[in-house]
């Protein structure tokens, strides 16, 4: 496995790899000087990192004849050509392309797509819509130079994004604090976490029981990020036995969720509401302008006994002044032409207002909005950044009022602040006043999303001190560092709800699912561990394919969760147990017998997901 990045996820997906599946890994990042400048606890951790690894090769080099888990590290400013044929691309079974610029990431996987036309390639990508056209660009060009078909798997190439991974996990924590979404073919999925059931109370399973939590507390930070945390950590796709016997522990149950909101109507911002064109001061002025037009044409109608159309017709004559004056008619007649001359010029100012403020409104349409006086209840969004914008859109979606704090005015989300209509306010979270701007006392959740530790700390601290049971959620660069600031805030606010995400810890179990060579559809987090769901077609497998799905649960490892079907297709064994009518088939039961045709969704832990691969990859090399 090559990965080739420049900041903490390549070293984290390194670790993932070199960790959980036992890979072989040659790491190229840039020299010292050119590093992305970490925090000083991401410094620490991947200095220990650094140490472990060299521990481990220690032992390797002392008589174990077990390579696996080694590699090397490169440094190189570029991917050029010569550094990627340097880190073995030729002969490597994936590369992993993490760097922060998309164009860098795409010129390599040309490149590396011309030397070796069979290397699996995982890109990080920004831009969805691009990464779309050259995952088909490069599957295609591999297609051609293998001989292979779209499907066979030989040179597949897989973009993804670490802000779109974390980003529903990120939105969710904000909304409901414990629940984690994760998308699967358009179907949502959301893991909730319940309380202990009461003596004799049956608890709900949902769709299925992800895990069971901790014994000691229910603590989302959890002691470590590795997956054995002890018998009193959290134990993931338990079974039906284990649920049965915990008593006092929390458990996590997936569910299947559709999002019923309003959608947000295309144009928008171009084309404002009426009730945001005009206000309401105006509005009233033309309502009550309106009803004396109405008034003096049924006066009019009573008066002369003219036709209402003929009378409605005569009474805006008389409003604008180009009747001629009824100096010769009666005194009833007369008296309605003065009353009328005179409402005419009340609407003159009226309807100057009026132009001038749809001129305004206009003009401020592509700015940016400050926060109504009236908010209440809403998410105070820091940073606009990659994370940020993909947090904000989520949230949009789900038709929830965010309020946005962004000291750049050039940041990535700008536009898609203009855009949704977001109200944003310019300045620096640390710089008192700011988060007053936002409304911060009437929020109900914080989400602290800068690239920077400490700012995202002070703002979470500072909204404490305003409103101390404010729901905040921190992005967070390093595990232990989360940890401790998730902890101390728990101990000091323990009736508020406090959440710390590492995103680059709840992307890289995705990104090295991917470079194994799996559909990794999305990660959960559990206490500090990470579910796994992944797409897996059933050939090949024989833990999976001929048995039931009762007899291909593995429990703590994967637990099959639905089956994808073609349109208007249903399985004769889940239309007996009355599944829904779906691409994907859930509720699916337990004798239904896998096909080697059949895909299969998976709920997999890190290692249950490393020890399924690396069994097909030994039947391969074996046949």
């Amino acid at each position: 496995m090559v990965v080739c990045g420049d900041d903490g996820l390549a070293h984290r997906l390194a670790a993932e790899l070199r960790g959980v599946y036992r890979e072989q890994v040659t790491l190229v990042v840039p020299p010292s000087g050119h590093r992305v400048r970490q925090p000083v606890v991401g410094r620490a951790r991947a200095a220990s990192a650094a140490l472990l690894d060299m521990v481990n090769a220690a032992v390797n080099r002392s008589g174990n004849s077990d390579q696996s888990g080694t590699g090397r590290e490169l440094e190189a400013t570029e991917p050029t050509e010569d550094v990627l044929a340097d880190a073995g691309v030729e002969r490597a079974t994936a590369l992993a392309l993490v760097y922060d610029d998309d164009e860098t990431n795409i010129r390599a996987a040309l490149t590396a797509r011309r030397l070796n036309p069979r290397l699996r390639l995982v890109l990080r990508l920004y831009n969805r819509r691009l990464g779309q056209h050259i995952e088909e660009l490069l599957d295609q060009s591999a297609a051609l130079a293998t001989g292979g078909g779209p499907g066979s798997g030989s040179g597949s190439t897989t973009v993804l994004s670490d802000a779109d991974t974390a980003a529903p996990a990120l939105a969710a924590t904000a909304l409901v604090g414990t629940s984690k979404i994760v998308e699967a073919d358009g179907i949502l999925l959301r893991a909730v976490e319940r309380n202990p059931p009461r003596p004799g109370e049956v608890a709900d399973p949902g769709l299925c029981t992800l895990a069971l939590l901790s014994a000691t507390s229910n603590d989302p930070a959890g002691a470590d990020g590795s997956e054995d945390s002890g018998e009193h950590g959290p134990q993931l796709l338990p079974d039906a036995a284990a649920v049965e016997a915990a008593t006092g522990r929390g458990t996590v149950a997936l569910e299947q969720v559709s999002y019923s909101g309003p959608p947000l109507p295309a144009g928008r911002a171009g084309v404002p509401a009426f009730g945001e064109l005009f206000s309401r001061r105006l509005r009233w002025s033309l309502a009550g302008l309106a009803a004396c037009v109405v008034a003096l044409a049924v006066a009019l109608m009573v008066v002369t006994g003219d036709h209402p159309l003929h009378a409605t017709y005569v009474t805006l004559l008389d409003l604008f002044s180009i009747n001629e004056p009824a100096h010769n008619d009666d005194i009833g007649r007369q008296i309605l032409q003065l009353l009328s001359g005179f409402v005419g010029l009340l609407l003159l100012p009226v309807l100057l207002a009026a132009v001038l403020e749809a001129l305004g409104t206009f003009r401020t349409a592509s700015s940016l909005r400050k926060p109504p006086r009236g908010l209440g209840g809403h998410v105070v969004l820091l940073g606009l950044g990659k994370i940020g914008t993909r947090v904000l859109t989520r949230l949009r979606e789900m038709d929830i009022p965010v309020v946005c704090v962004e000291a750049d005015p050039e940041a990535r989300g700008m536009a898609t602040a203009r855009r949704l209509r977001v109200p944003v306010v310019l300045g620096d979270v640390t710089q008192e006043g700011v988060l007053e701007a936002a409304k911060i006392h009437r929020a109900h959740s914080l989400l602290a999303l800068t690239s920077v530790d400490t700012t995202n700390l002070e703002a979470v601290l500072y909204a404490r001190s305003v409103r101390s049971r404010v729901r905040v959620v921190l992005r967070l660069y390093d595990d232990d560092f989360a940890t401790a600031a998730y902890r101390t805030l728990r101990a000091a606010h323990p009736s508020a709800l406090t959440r710390s995400r590492s995103v680059t810890h709840l992307a890289a179990p995705s990104f090295a699912g991917a470079m194994m060579g799996r559909q990794i559809l999305g990660a959960i987090p559990v206490e500090r561990r990470v579910l796994l769901f992944a797409a897996v077609e059933v050939a090949g497998y024989p833990q999976l394919e001929g048995k039931t799905v009762g007899e291909a649960f593995r429990a703590g490892a994967w637990r099959v969760l639905a089956l994808e079907v073609s349109d208007g297709e249903r399985e004769e064994g889940a239309a007996q147990q009355g599944a829904r009518e779906s691409r994907l088939v859930w509720e699916l039961p337990d004798t239904y017998v896998l096909r080697g045709s059949d895909r299969v969704v998976l709920a997999a832990t890190r290692r249950g997901l490393a020890e399924l691969l690396g069994r097909r990859a030994r039947r391969g090399a074996d046949v």
